[in-house]
């Protein structure tokens, strides 16, 4: 999509001419929503020397735990910022998730220093990501809201409006909302589900609704399952059990034959009635502390990026809960963004780089939307009661089967991701990088959280030329013979078993240099 610029719509931009004369204020990059994949933007933009501000909806401290995995690649990015040992302190490492009541799928020998999914709840995950982002100097306005935008030129005029809203809701505070305009070099919409940025740069969402009439509950059991994940369907109902390590239990529930408006209110009885549906007993479910219910969508937009303004998370791609996917590939949108948003405001990388956001996320999400989908539908799949035990022998038989449960597990985890890589280039080219230990001792992933391309290098030296101050060159503990530049996000975004290769014009091919 590049630079092709799409303005507000007309009912958008009626709102704006009747704003009236506001105060205008001036920021780098505006993110609309503070959420996970908002907050880790925000603090890697403020750890790259760039003016960011946060305006979110809610305001005072959040306890939404609608996402509560935290997977192992994402785990790694959040080790390459310095605060992944800081969340897995909050939170309960599972590893291995139990389906259709036999199989297991382990996530125990997954190639990383985190071979398990954490189990925390979503306000954990904010709070960690939004005290990195404070400390680096991000700007987050609680109780504002993006209510509209338009491009010109250099730069997006954002429209702000102040809700006095909660963390759970907009709420009133008296008396007339005020509004200002701020002037962003780009925007980034991370607004969730119902993003305005989306509707204001005239994106469609195109997908559907697949299952409506989830009910979600974090509750104490009496006699809990099993240590792992416990995951189970019928066909008619499937429930999903986790928990959280600290004596409560995130529920997801769903009863084909008692599916309700999502403002329907949930009852306790509703969701301990399809756990003993699913499972044959309620484990003891104690009284909630919180209770929801949703309806799952599977949606994309065709393009992340317009002109100057990008989607993120939720905002960009909804997918359905199976595999506690959501969440995931949104931190690892901001991942990708972040480092080359602030290396295109630094002025040594050219636009094109921004262009690559598109083309290697878009392809992320609809691979995530078409596996959750085939989990989710597995689960729905009503097969009668005297084929449930082939299936279950059958899900125990590939779980056993090593070659294809580490390709699952790879999967589910985000170990696997990789990105398009040019004709002719190394293997390595566009794959995860693994945490390997360093000449000086370090981990790789230590070396990362400088926010600099790592150029590890069998020979050392130097990257000559003006995009040497961007890279730092380290050796690993074990001789190698390829030299390898890892970006920011820890991809790998060069190899060559060349000597006489020259690092320095692979990485200003990388960042589309001016």
């Amino acid at each position: 999509m590049g630079q092709k610029e799409n303005p507000v719509g007309s009912r958008s931009l009626n709102k704006w001419e009747k704003m009236g004369p506001e105060m205008a204020i001036h920021t780098e990059v505006l993110i609309a929503g503070a959420g996970p994949a908002g907050l880790l933007l925000a603090g890697d933009l403020a750890a790259a020397g760039v003016r960011c501000t946060v305006a979110e909806r809610r305001a005072g401290e959040s306890n939404l735990t609608r996402a509560f995995a935290v997977h192992a690649r994402t785990l790694e990015e959040l080790d390459a910022r310095g605060i992944a040992d800081e969340l897995i302190a909050r939170g309960t490492p599972v590893r291995g998730m139990r389906l259709f009541g036999e199989g297991e799928l382990s996530l125990g020998e997954l190639p990383s220093r985190f071979p398990y999914v954490l189990i925390t709840p979503q306000y954990e995950t904010e709070r960690v990501l939004a005290e990195r982002a404070r400390a680096l100097g991000a700007e987050i306005r609680e109780g504002a809201a993006v209510i509209g935008l338009r491009q010109s030129g250099d730069e997006v005029e954002v429209m702000l409006e102040r809700t006095g809203g909660s963390r759970e809701g907009p709420g009133g505070r008296g008396g007339p909302p005020q509004r200002r305009t701020l002037r962003a070099a780009y925007v980034v919409g991370a607004d969730g589900v119902h993003s305005t940025v989306r509707d204001a740069v005239g994106l469609p969402f195109p997908g559907q609704a697949v299952v409506r009439s989830v009910m979600l509950a974090d509750v104490p059991l009496a006699q809990p399952p099993a240590e792992t994940l416990a995951a189970n369907s019928t066909g008619d109902a499937f429930a999903l059990i986790a928990p959280f390590g600290d004596g409560w239990y995130r529920v997801v529930a769903w009863n084909r034959g008692d599916e309700q408006p999502d403002d329907a209110p949930v009852a306790v009885d509703e969701v301990r009635a399809t756990v003993r549906r699913v499972f044959g007993t309620d484990y003891g479910m104690g009284e909630p502390r919180w209770l929801s219910r949703f309806h799952s969508d599977e949606r994309q937009v065709p393009y992340y990026r317009v002109g100057r303004v990008f989607l993120a998370g939720d905002a960009a791609h909804v997918h359905s809960p199976a595999g506690g996917q959501g969440m995931n590939t949104g931190l690892q949108d901001a991942a990708n963004l972040g480092w080359k948003l602030a290396a295109t405001l630094g002025g040594w990388a050219g636009d094109g780089l921004l262009d690559s956001y598109q083309a290697e996320r878009h392809p992320v999400g609809a691979q995530v939307l078409r596996s959750s989908s085939a989990l989710l539908r597995a689960a729905m799949l009503h097969v009668p009661t005297p084929l449930q035990a082939g299936r279950s022998a059958a899900v125990r038989t590939l779980s056993k089967v090593r070659p294809l449960s580490s390709r699952m597990a790879a999967a589910v985890s985000g170990l696997a991701i990789s990105y398009p890589a040019p004709r002719g280039a190394h293997p390595l080219t566009g794959r995860r990088v693994g945490d390997l230990r360093l000449a000086d001792g370090r981990r790789l992933y230590e070396a990362l959280r400088g926010g600099r391309f790592l150029l590890v290098s069998p020979g050392g030296g130097l990257i000559a030329g003006p995009l040497g101050e961007h890279a730092e060159v380290v050796a690993l503990a074990q001789p190698a013979r390829t030299t390898v530049l890892v970006r920011p996000d820890a991809y790998i975004g060069w190899a060559s078993d060349d000597p006489a290769a020259d690092p320095a014009a692979a990485l200003a091919r990388l960042v589309c240099a001016p």
